[in-house]
């Protein structure tokens, strides 16, 4: 799937219109989706892709998009800085989401 976008709103807009529709936020035990009311530890999910992008003026700007599978069949993608997930998250949730280089 690895393509290059010149822009996160790009990213977005063109994986929702591959069936990525569902907005994932990080939480203590994996991720959420508020629109289906449900948690997936990370045990439950594998991440397909991921990139990087980096803000134009300010290096604080930096985030990642993961595009997400989950087990029981949902899809989507969750928008994430770069090492926000280093807080209170768990050991394993942290490893799905580490980036290869």
């Amino acid at each position: 799937m690895k393509n290059t976008y010149s822009s996160l709103s790009k990213a977005i807009e063109d994986l929702q219109s591959k069936g990525y529709d569902t907005d994932f936020n990080l939480v203590d035990e994996g991720i959420e989706s508020k629109a289906h009311k449900k948690t997936w530890t990370a045990g439950q999910i594998e991440v397909e892709d991921a990139f990087r992008f980096e803000g134009m003026t300010n290096p604080g700007d930096n985030s990642v998009l993961y595009v997400v599978n989950t087990h029981s069949g949902e899809k989507g993608l969750l928008v994430d800085a770069y090492g926000a997930y280093s807080g209170q998250i768990s050991q394993e949730m942290i490893q799905k989401l580490k980036i290869e280089h």
